[in-house]
């Protein structure tokens, strides 16, 4: 089995942040920030634009890298480095551009997410603290 990359976008607008109930895939039916897996040759920050088009239609700005974690999903047999970036919504109308891998997207104040959490997620709080809007 190899370690794959993922990366997590942590969008505030307003001072929320934005989750999805992840669907058909690991962690289904937990809160996570929209992302996805790093290509080849490709930037963090490209990695973000691109999974935000592709996953909610929405552009951002402001991108930067917020922290890692180590992320072992032992039920499941994956092993995940996953690279938290933080962005501003900048513009766009949110739509829900993969509904088999995401039943909604909401907004949530930053001290009271939503539960269960993405493993990732849980992994980023008890490393890094609550989700704090750095600029």
């Amino acid at each position: 089995m190899n370690v794959r990359v993922g990366i997590g976008v942590c969008i505030f607008k307003e001072g929320k942040v934005l989750l999805g109930c992840r669907k058909g895939a690991h962690g289904e039916n937990t809160w996570s920030f929209p992302g996805g897996h790093l290509e080849f040759n490709e930037s963090w920050e490209e990695c973000s634009i691109r999974e935000i088009k592709e996953e909610i239609n929405i552009e951002i700005d402001n991108i930067k890298m917020m922290g890692v974690t180590n992320d072992i999903f032992e039920e499941e047999n994956k092993h995940y480095i996953t690279i938290f970036m933080r962005a501003d919504y900048k513009s766009g109308e949110l739509i829900r551009m993969e509904p088999d891998k995401c039943e909604k997207w909401e907004w949530f104040e930053p001290n009271n997410l939503p539960r269960p959490l993405f493993l990732p997620i849980i992994n980023f709080i008890k490393e890094y603290g609550e989700l704090k809007e750095i600029k």
